[in-house]
């Protein structure tokens, strides 16, 4: 069964302040981890990137410059919005069997923790990375004053990839309404059962600034 990843590369980057994508992370930059990542994971045959309008050529050298382009399919300029973004990525793909939806972001993410998510939406049809979370939750009402207390025990924090079934994941997303910032919402709105997959608390998104350090650390650590 093909598995094509889509990794999602174009947004604006506000909260970092310049784009994440190209941040050095040990002299390389940010978004060749995650290509490398993919590269790496036999069971994801191709790979679409979806970049900033305007700088497919750009990209598209980038991952020619790090070999790690062997994969890639297309090269395509996202949206307005994460969701116009992975539409845009999903119509380059092709025939494939799965999507794996991935934040280009997430430059920590393994080849073996993208073979478990990949291997369980084979088995369930849709399946996310997600950790249990850490801290306890508190649900405000609009004045900022908590108003419940969720129990920890049922929350989890979700990552990328997130796999689905391409046919039925291309459907859900020609008939979504509004906008969503989480591909799994397209399932839990349609009422389709998606599994969490237990992935690992690094496999984190590159955020904010502080968010850099603790990347580099960890990819010092995977070096030695």
């Amino acid at each position: 069964m093909e598995c094509c990843a889509l990794i999602l590369a174009a947004g604006a980057s506000t909260r970092m302040g310049r784009p994440k994508q190209e941040l050095p992370l040990r002299g390389v930059p940010a978004l060749v981890y995650t290509l490398r990542a993919f590269e790496q994971t036999p069971c994801v045959q191709a790979t679409v990137l979806v970049c900033p309008p305007g700088q497919q050529a750009h990209y598209c050298l980038l991952a020619q410059r790090y070999r790690c382009a062997e994969k890639l399919r297309a090269v395509v300029p996202g949206g307005e919005t994460r969701q116009q973004s992975a539409a845009a990525g999903a119509r380059a793909a092709g025939d494939c069997d799965f999507l794996a939806v991935h934040d280009g972001a997430r430059v920590l993410v393994t080849p073996e923790e993208i073979t478990r998510v990949v291997r369980d939406a084979q088995q369930y049809g849709a399946a996310a990375l997600a950790v249990p979370v850490k801290d306890t939750v508190k649900v405000t009402n609009a004045d900022g004053f908590v108003d419940h207390t969720p129990e920890r025990s049922t929350l989890w924090a979700v990552q990328t990839p997130q796999v689905f079934a391409a046919q039925q994941y291309l459907s859900l997303l020609e008939a979504a309404e509004g906008d969503f910032t989480d591909d799994c919402q397209l399932f839990e709105r349609a009422g389709q059962p998606v599994h969490l997959c237990r992935g690992s608390y690094t496999n984190l998104k590159l955020t904010t600034p502080e968010d850099i350090p603790a990347a580099e650390v960890i990819l010092k650590a995977r070096e030695r």
